[in-house]
């Protein structure tokens, strides 16, 4: 079996993230191998257009919501309508 890429990695982690649920871009990076890779996180999730990943669901470790492809609004928007922030 070929071993998974960090950005798959990233991709899997993120795409198990529950709606109404948050993860930081450094828990990411801890559950797919690297603690020290929240910056790689965030750039593997600036590319992703998936609608299966959610990536919306990263936020930045001191409680910001951080960016988003979609822009910020957009991102504010989508936590809302989970429930995740009010």
């Amino acid at each position: 079996m070929k071993n998974k890429s960090f950005t798959q990695k990233v991709l899997e982690v993120v795409g198990k993230i529950p709606k109404g649920k948050m993860l930081t871009y450094k828990g990411v990076a801890k559950r797919a191998g690297n603690v020290n890779a929240s910056r790689a996180v965030g750039s593997i999730l600036k590319k992703n257009y998936n609608p299966k990943i959610p990536c919306h669901r990263v936020i930045r470790s001191d409680g910001l919501i951080g960016e988003y492809n979609r822009g910020r609004a957009e991102k504010l928007r989508k936590l809302k309508a989970e429930g995740a922030i009010v």
